[in-house]
């Protein structure tokens, strides 16, 4: 239906962006592409190297060469300049300077043990890692200028490709994990135990609670004030608090004490874990429950649907999204907790962080943090994916 005019009635369009906003949103992408070649330019001319004699001992910084330096240079404003030239193509010199990074790092590591004792270590100075922070930030940048999605990802192929052909073979960090071997496979495999023994008690406990408290504002008010409670507990104090009861309960238990439960170990770390995560998992569960559309109910109401049916087949799948969302946040949240739970004995991958700490040794340090980093990144995109995937879903159904 039109007016005389010409204009479609009762439809309505979105207005299209408008010149300003393109310009605004071209402006913030060059902000950070401009942000991202800040560190590069200044990692290119810091130290790439520190060379040491062994693990504990200080060491020598070494440079890059004056070529490297220059290619650095270039490589760090080539993607600004592809996003005022071309932004769709910005991610391939952002590409190639994290690859770059990368094999510079590889190679100038191998090049400084030639002729060193077995114990040397070459391990990534300032500059390597100020190049590889700007790097990954163009890669960031440049994922926001459109293109190819599989483009924000081109990185990781030749990644793989770097790290199958041995050419950071040599980074301290990479030594220290073959010289660990399987104690370091154990750690991670306690860590993911850890994790995910954590997500599922939390999820058993609370999920019936966020149901029970989704139609009842007291109940709901009471279950996540003291869920918010915990959450303002530091992990260390929480972990102390838990000693003492748990020590008790085994000494009046002997049965508990057989079982494993102690003051120290995994059964505090649990606990603390699992405290850690109700808070996320009940917030979400009780939002999420009470966002479900009240027609949808009323309709399943008038189907004919009992409680329970009206439950799993309408309620839960709507919330589910939103649900998810919580325990996204918890998984990641457990991540960062598990490490600090080696403190008192419960393994994984903080008993590198620590075991570096005490000694001052960077490269254990970072042979507990960096993959404990990486899982979280890993749990959470794909936690992420998967709410993607059901809300597509269920927008499909809608």
């Amino acid at each position: 239906m039109s007016d005389p005019a010409g204009k479609e009635v009762g439809a309505e369009r979105l207005p299209a962006p408008s010149a300003a906003g393109r310009s605004g949103a071209r402006g913030d992408v060059q902000a950070v592409l401009a942000l991202a070649a800040l560190p590069m330019l200044a990692g290119a001319w810091l130290p790439w190297v520190l060379l040491r004699p062994n693990r504990l001992a200080p060491g020598e910084y070494l440079r890059l060469p004056p070529v490297w330096v220059a290619t650095l240079l270039v490589l760090a404003l080539l993607p600004l300049a592809a996003a005022r030239w071309r932004s769709a193509l910005t991610w391939v010199p952002a590409t190639l300077a994290l690859l770059l990074a990368v094999w510079l790092l590889g190679t100038r590591t191998g090049a400084a043990l030639v002729g060193q004792a077995e114990f040397a270590r070459a391990s990534a100075a300032s500059g390597a890692w100020l190049t590889l922070l700007g790097a990954g930030v163009a890669v960031y940048g440049a994922r926001l200028c459109g293109g190819p999605r599989v483009a924000g990802w081109a990185w990781l192929p030749g990644l793989a490709a770097l790290l199958l052909t041995g050419t950071l073979a040599d980074w301290s960090v990479l030594v220290e994990g073959r010289s660990e071997g399987p104690r370091w496979v154990q750690e991670l495999a306690q860590h993911l135990r850890l994790v995910g023994t954590a997500l599922g008690l939390a999820l058993l406990i609370g999920a019936p609670l966020a149901v029970w408290a989704s139609g009842r504002e007291r109940v709901a008010g009471a279950v996540l004030g003291a869920a918010n409670a915990v959450q303002t507990i530091p992990s260390l104090a929480l972990l102390g608090l838990l000693i003492a009861p748990l020590s008790a309960l085994a000494n009046a238990f002997p049965a508990l004490r057989e079982a494993g439960v102690s003051g120290i170990g995994v059964a505090p770390a649990l606990s603390a874990m699992t405290l850690y995560a109700l808070l996320p998992v009940l917030r979400n569960g009780v939002v999420a429950l009470r966002s479900v559309p009240a027609g949808a109910v009323d309709a399943a109401r008038g189907m004919g649907m009992t409680a329970s049916q009206r439950f799993w087949r309408v309620q839960l799948p709507l919330a589910l999204p939103v649900w998810l969302s919580g325990v996204r946040q918890a998984a990641v949240l457990l991540v960062g907790v598990a490490a600090v739970a080696a403190l008192i004995g419960a393994g994984g991958l903080g008993t590198y962080i620590f075991k570096g700490l005490q000694s001052a040794a960077t490269d254990l340090i970072l042979l507990g943090a960096v993959p404990a980093a990486l899982l979280a990144v890993a749990v959470d995109a794909a936690l992420r994916g998967l709410e993607t995937l059901l809300a597509r879903r269920l927008g499909r159904a809608a």
